[in-house]
């Protein structure tokens, strides 16, 4: 059986991690991509201490706003039609402006003063060089939304904060600095700013401001390079696995799998695991990929390395790590949760876990643990 579980106590344990890092600001948890990937119905609940959440259609706010959330949603690319700004307003959901359609949408269209809505999260191309204003343009929009009487938030996104020293960091700090600085004296001193992804809540915490908009770290994963999950002490949010369905012995110079790629030096003990890139676990993974064999009896995890081609419906597993003794055939295998972490897997496989988490099918039964 191949099997997601999701631990809704993991994630509200990330999120007050969040919450210790930056506990000046608000906090709009990310649950774009369906909770990327954990389900949006089964993230909600374990949320309910932040401010708000962010998503990037307004088919995901919509289910959200279905599913009982009554916070703010914010939505980070804003709305892609005029008729979609008026379903926001509508249901409540407040948006991103990054370009001059939705700035004339707005001010077409300007809600009550109590909607969510109301509030716009002004976007300011400080480096990433995707959505967003330029310098110019953010101060002229901000004014004409001032004054038709919108409440602003001053947003941009890090393009590499995942690493401390990159140099472009600085100046989009600067920048975006500079701008809030200049907003907050020429068009009014109650705008907000919101700078930090995950990734800027762990390295940058001077310049938290008003919202930090954590998403990846919440599900269990480093945003940053040079810390690891453990050392920052997140909770896997994800356990993927499935079962040993076969055993066999391979002899010495036989092959495995499509493209024969992998070829036994000496007779190998191996498995066969009911899981492939049909589930969502990655064809392309290298040779120092793993998986966790588990004691049914114990708990003993036992590192097994995936050998040969993964394929839509499988992998083979080398269990020459695991006892004699031990009853394997039906053992569950552990492809990624407490060992292997996400973020191992991500690196065997040349990729992010942003990805992977992602790519998940529907086709593992969900649980929630």
């Amino acid at each position: 059986m191949r099997t997601i579980t999701i631990k809704p106590k993991a994630i509200t344990h990330n999120l007050n991690q969040v919450k210790k890092l930056a506990p000046q600001s608000k906090v709009l948890a990310m649950v774009k991509s369906n909770a990327y990937g954990h389900g949006v119905a089964a993230v909600l609940p374990a949320l309910t201490q932040a401010d708000g959440i962010g998503v990037a259609t307004f088919a995901e706010a919509l289910e959200a706003r279905q599913l009982g959330w009554n916070k703010t949603i914010g939505l980070v690319e804003g709305a892609f039609t005029a008729d979609e700004w008026q379903q926001a307003i509508e249901q409540d959901v407040s948006c991103v402006i990054h370009h001059l359609p939705q700035l004339e949408w707005a001010l077409d269209n300007v809600p009550p003063a109590d909607s969510a809505t109301h509030v716009v999260w002004l976007k300011y191309n400080t480096g990433m060089n995707r959505l967003g204003f330029n310098a110019e343009g953010v101060m002229a929009a901000a004014k004409r939304l001032h004054e038709a009487g919108y409440k602003l938030i001053l947003t941009t996104h890090f393009a590499n904060a995942d690493n401390h020293d990159h140099p472009l960091n600085a100046l989009q700090i600067q920048r975006f600095t500079d701008a809030l600085t200049a907003l907050r004296e020429v068009v009014s001193a109650d705008i907000k700013g919101s700078l930090c992804n995950s990734a800027g809540t762990v390295n940058f915490s001077e310049y938290h401001y008003d919202w930090v908009r954590p998403g990846i770290i919440l599900y269990g994963s480093s945003p940053v390079i040079d810390k690891t999950a453990q050392d920052l002490d997140l909770q896997p949010a994800m356990d993927f696995s499935a079962q040993i369905i076969a055993l066999q012995t391979v002899k010495a110079n036989d092959a495995i799998g499509y493209g024969s790629r992998w070829v036994a030096q000496q007779d190998t003990k191996t498995a066969l695991v009911s899981v492939g890139y049909g589930d969502g676990y990655p064809r392309v993974v290298s040779d120092d990929a793993y998986v966790s064999v588990i004691d049914s009896t114990t708990n003993q995890r036992y590192p097994c390395a995936v050998i040969g081609r993964v394929a839509m419906d499988m992998i083979v597993i080398d269990i020459s790590t695991v006892p004699d003794d031990m009853a394997l055939l039906n053992s569950q295998v552990m492809l990624w949760g407490d060992t292997p972490r996400i973020d191992e897997v991500a690196v065997h496989a040349d990729t992010i876990s942003y990805e992977l988490l992602c790519r998940v099918t529907m086709r593992p039964k969900r649980l929630l643990a």
